[in-house]
């Protein structure tokens, strides 16, 4: 038997192709002729032998293309079954008598094949279409190394052809790749190489790269390109590609995706040119200037490394000084002119002005008028002349003396008269009850005005003070400076000052002070100023939790003035202080008005500074903005002038400003070299209700005083945030380094961070300039489940290439901390500890010097305030000024006993002095 012949056929079938095929194959022949040209019908020997063939994908063909060979039109292609779906494999050829299917060396049954037979037109030549299917089940019999293939034959009278094998395959996708690509910290310009072997699939996947879910087409950028081994290569990075880059295998199974891959590409500062050098900072001899650059070319980001060196150089110089000019010495007088009169001058020249120093001052000619005997229009009028012309000129002198007295005397008069007008109200006031009693502090309350709150009104004359003060007592008692304390127990009593406008309407005095010329510029933000109207009992204002006072001492003001005085913290977006070089602003700007009242003696302006307090590291200038609003440097810390209006008292974390004029101050420093440091206080913030997976915590960084807490206090509460954790100090330094900020430690059952890097960045300038009090990044968590409500983590916070801090959260983000509380507002007689007329006799008792030091200087050293001694010494009550810095320092945490401690040691004998007797109080 023929290999070719199909062995699955049955062999009566068989038998018959064979006689049709050795006997019989004109008669076959025939027949098909007449069955295509003529379609008639067969004998029945022949219907017969026709119909065996159709059965057995058997046909005859016309004798003139007996002698061709069978060429296939349409051989069988590799197929894979996806799933459970059978495959479809086609087999076409012409001429052909019979066309089988063999599968791995096995013919496939007949009655699977379906069989489809037509005419070419152009050549009528026979065409025979064949087709099998092939299913799974099928594919998956066949194990070990061989693979399942089919392949078809077809016959033709002359011989039989075989067409090409097509494999059947079963296709699949695993899950896993062989290799993810890795994420990466590169420079800006480096190459990037990001690895991707894909899973192991039939058909072999074919692998696409996505970067932030958008596919990457290196056709349309042709910084991307992707090798033949599926890697993605960056050329040059840039900034924008930046992002989370994701491998993609899929093919006619399945779609698989890598783990993203973070590319964060950094930039590396680079310095700027240096500036030109300024100007020497003497004025006269050696002094230094300086030139900076910036790390701005480019600025470092991303976490790039920041420039190396110093951003600030000091060269020292030597200014030549100033000569002021000097006059000689006078000319000889001239001879006596015709016009009577006679001159004499002198010159600049001893020495001559130079380098800019002072012209001098005064007359460089002087004339004077002849006597009658020089002056040649006298000649010849005698003696007689002379004497009468100068009687005349002494009658004219005493009638214009005579003139100026009764002036005088009419001056005098209308004073007395308005003095005894004003002795009905310092009658009132000076009641020694009121001077002498403890007095209860009283808070400010907008609707319900008290002292502090009496609304000023500038279009009318106010010329009374309203207010009630009482005793802070109830025992009476008197002072001993043996036994007990400085301030016993005083007497009841209540006693009222009358007169006087009241107004209950606090924005409408800060409505109409706005309207003046000076005060446009102050803000209309009634919870930052702090306004009340005072006498010569003095008093406090205080701006709540902004740690910003202004203490008017007793005799500050005029007797028988009445002043209407404010206390305003100025924002940043209503008052810009213009700051030059490498200067800071250390501290609110506080203004205090109005400007240009008339005080006796300084008040005290305290106010919260952020450095570290050291001079040795800081020039630090207390700046003043005149009428015209130009900022001037009015003092430098650490060389206060005891002559001058000014005078600070430096703290750890205070300032306290002695001033004889009223405005608007602030503190700017300049640090002198790397060790100086600025305090930050670093408050955390989120959102007071969390509905979603997702959670964000808030990282203030702000200057350590207390009115720029309160202000972010004050935005966060209307934006809905809340406080998680208590506030942290941090020093940072004059580095040039940024500062970054982290979060680590968070339990990864139950947490995560949604940041690309790994930390936040906060530029060095944008904090040491202080133009921005208060920056903040935003650290982006998500939480696995909303039943998650606990989150413990370190807040890490350092400066490039500086030591860092590290606090600890654990907080619970459905609990809230409570936020801050307003603190008391005080003004008037109340804003004191010791009474007025205690305080008084204590003043006459230490102000007069003592042999054996028991005297204000004494006084000063118990109160570690010795270094102020010359200042104090310069006023015309050093005890009296001792004691108003005492209240300053001392009124929310003071104790009066110990100040009758201090009295006690000092050790005067004259302690009688100090006692009062019932009747005085």
């Amino acid at each position: 038997m023929d290999s070719t012949t199909p062995l699955t056929q049955p062999r009566a079938h068989k038998a018959e192709l064979c006689h049709c095929q050795l006997y019989s194959m004109q008669l076959c022949l025939s027949f098909f002729t007449l069955s295509v040209h003529l379609s008639a019908s067969v004998s029945s020997s022949a219907s017969f032998a026709c119909t065996s063939s159709e059965h057995t994908a058997t046909a005859t063909l016309p004798a003139a293309f007996s002698d061709l060979l069978p060429h296939f039109l349409v051989e069988p292609e590799d197929e894979y079954i996806v799933k459970n779906k059978p495959v479809t494999l086609t087999c076409r050829s012409t001429p052909a008598t019979q066309i089988y299917f063999k599968c791995n060396g096995e013919w496939v049954h007949q009655d699977d094949h379906l069989i489809e037979r037509t005419v070419d037109p152009a050549t009528a030549l026979p065409v025979m279409q064949v087709t099998i299917d092939i299913t799974r089940q099928q594919v998956e019999k066949i194990f070990g190394l061989d693979e399942y293939w089919c392949q078809c034959v077809a016959w033709s009278t002359t011989g039989t052809q075989k067409s090409q094998k097509a494999y059947i395959r079963i296709a699949y996708l695993r899950k896993n790749f062989e290799e993810e690509p890795q994420g990466k910290e590169v420079a800006l310009d480096q190459e990037v190489l990001l690895r991707c072997h894909p899973p192991e699939g039939v058909p072999q996947a074919e692998v696409e790269w996505q970067r932030n879910e958008d596919v990457i087409d290196p056709a349309s950028d042709p910084n991307f390109f992707i090798t033949t081994d599926h890697n993605l290569v960056i050329k040059n990075a840039r900034l924008a590609d930046t992002g989370n880059y994701t491998c993609v295998a899929k093919n006619i199974v399945a779609r698989r995706k890598s783990t993203s891959a973070t590319v964060l590409v950094y930039v590396n500062g680079g310095w700027s040119t240096w500036t030109t050098w300024s100007s020497c900072s003497a004025v006269c001899g050696r002094g230094w200037q300086k030139r900076s650059r910036s790390c701005t070319n480019p600025t470092p980001l991303n976490g790039g490394t920041s420039c190396e060196g110093q951003n600030v150089q000091k060269s020292a110089c030597v200014a030549t000084c100033p000569v002021d000019g000097g006059w000689s010495e006078w000319s000889k007088w001239s001879a006596c002119g015709a016009d009577c009169s006679m001159w004499r001058t002198r010159e600049c020249t001893q020495p001559s002005p130079g380098t800019g120093g002072k012209e001098c001052q005064g007359l460089d000619l002087q004339s004077l008028n002849c006597t009658s005997e020089q002056c040649p229009q006298s000649e010849g009028k005698g003696v007689h002349y002379g004497y009468s012309y100068g009687a005349e000129d002494v009658a004219l002198y005493v009638g214009m003396v005579a003139v100026a007295l009764c002036l005088t005397l009419l001056l005098i008069v209308v004073v007395l008269v308005y003095r005894r007008k004003k002795e009905g109200l310092d009658a009132d006031v000076a009641d020694s009850s009121i001077l002498t009693t403890g007095f209860q502090p009283m808070g400010i309350k907008p609707k319900n005005s008290h002292l502090l709150t009496i609304q000023p009104d500038l279009t009318t004359t106010t010329t009374s003070y309203q207010g009630t003060l009482r005793s802070r007592h109830d025992a009476p008692g008197k002072f001993s400076m043996t036994n007990g304390p400085l301030l016993d127990p005083l007497p009841n009593g209540s006693h009222t000052l009358h007169n006087g406008k009241l107004n209950s309407d606090p924005a409408e005095f800060v409505s109409r002070l706005s309207t003046q010329t000076y005060f446009k510029t102050l803000p209309r933000d009634v919870a930052n100023t702090s306004y009340g109207t005072f006498n010569f009992l003095g008093g406090r204002l205080t701006i709540p939790s902004t740690g910003i006072s202004l203490l008017i001492p007793p005799e500050a003001i005029p007797r028988g003035k009445i002043y209407e005085i404010y206390l305003t913290v100025q924002r940043k977006e209503d008052l810009r202080l213009p700051l030059a070089g490498c200067q800071t602003l250390l501290s609110p700007v506080v203004s205090c008005g109005p400007p240009g009242v008339v005080l006796s003696r300084p008040v005290i302006l305290s106010m919260d500074h952020c450095f570290d307090a050291c001079l040795d590291n800081w020039a630090v200038r207390l700046k003043k903005q005149n009428y015209e609003g130009v900022w001037e440097d009015i003092l430098l810390m650490g060389e206060e002038l005891v002559s001058e209006p000014y005078y600070c008292q430096l703290e750890a974390e205070t300032c306290r400003l002695f001033s004889e004029q009223l405005g608007t101050f602030a503190l700017v420093g300049e640090s002198l070299h790397m060790g100086a440091a600025k305090r930050l206080r670093l408050v955390l913030f989120s959102d007071a209700y969390c509905s979603t997976l997702e959670y964000n915590i808030r990282v203030y960084c702000m200057d350590d005083t207390q009115d720029v807490f309160k202000e972010v206090m004050q935005m966060e509460r209307q934006l809905g945030g809340r406080l998680i954790d208590e506030p942290h100090v941090l020093l940072f330094k004059d580095s040039y380094h940024n500062l970054r900020l982290s979060i680590h430690d968070m339990p990864q059952a139950h947490w995560r961070s949604k940041l690309l890097a790994g930390y936040q960045e906060i530029p060095f300038y944008h904090i040491w300039n202080g133009s921005q009090r208060y920056l903040h990044c935003t650290f982006t968590l998500e939480r696995l489940s909303l039943s998650t409500c606990e989150l413990t983590c370190q807040l890490c916070v350092w400066q490039v290439e500086g030591e860092g801090q590290s606090f600890s959260l654990d907080f619970n983000i459905a609990k809230f901390l409570l936020m801050d509380s307003n603190a008391t507002a005080l003004a008037g007689p109340s804003a004191f500890q010791i009474p007025y007329l205690i305080r008084q006799k204590i003043c006459s008792s230490l102000d007069a010097p003592c042999p054996n030091g028991a005297d204000w200087r004494m006084l000063a050293q118990r109160l570690k305030l010795e270094r102020h001694m010359s200042f104090f010494a310069s006023k015309a009550s050093p005890t009296s000024v001792i004691l108003d810095l005492w209240e300053a320092q001392h009124f929310h945490s003071g104790n009066i006993n110990q100040l009758a401690t201090v009295m006690a040691d000092i050790g005067k004998q004259e302690a009688m002095i100090f006692l009062v007797s019932d009747g005085e109080c």
